[in-house]
């Protein structure tokens, strides 16, 4: 593995007839390597504004790459976004966080997390949980979170939501194929 071109060099390039080696490149040295964990890539992409991440091996040796469709397709599963269910957020303090209670509550309702994401307020000691569930009547949900003091925020109903993002999702595919 050299490296990464970008099309830019690329199209400024312009001689298809000539060899790269002839051209000095900007090669950026943005990888993962094959052993490292799928948050990795997402860092990759984020910071590096990274449209695909070539994966290699300890001794540098190319594997394949991860595009952003991958990406998008990847974050889709690990967040059960095509599994029924409903979404609610809480915002509470960083130091009233505790997972365990938040299960609790949701298990006592005849209901089990599917997936669960946390994020910092910036400016802010408060984070917002997201939770994705497996119902779709969130009512005693919410009332049973409201009863021991947690704010919720929002709350989206399965199939309005599901439908609202697989049409994004749907989107954003065939905007990625083009």
């Amino acid at each position: 593995f050299v490296g990464l071109i970008s099309e830019d060099d690329i199209i400024d390039y312009n001689q298809p007839s000539a060899s790269l080696k002839e051209h000095k490149l900007n090669l950026t040295k943005h990888f993962v390597v094959d052993t490292q964990h799928y948050y990795e890539v997402i860092k990759a992409v984020s910071e590096e504004y990274l449209t695909l991440v070539p994966v290699i091996t300890e001794e540098r040796n190319y594997v394949g790459v991860i595009t952003l469709k991958d990406m998008v397709k990847y974050l889709a599963e690990l967040n059960s976004i095509k599994d029924p269910g409903a979404i609610i957020t809480l915002e509470l303090g960083l130091h009233d966080y505790a997972l365990s209670e938040i299960a609790r509550i949701v298990e006592s309702n005849d209901s089990i997390i599917l997936s669960v994401n946390v994020n910092n307020i910036k400016h802010s000691s408060n984070i917002v949980v997201t939770l994705k569930v497996n119902t779709s009547d969130t009512r005693r949900l919410i009332a049973t979170f409201e009863r021991f003091s947690y704010n919720v925020t929002n709350s989206f109903l399965a199939e309005a939501y599901l439908d609202s993002f697989k049409e994004r999702y749907d989107s954003l595919m065939k905007y990625l194929d083009l």
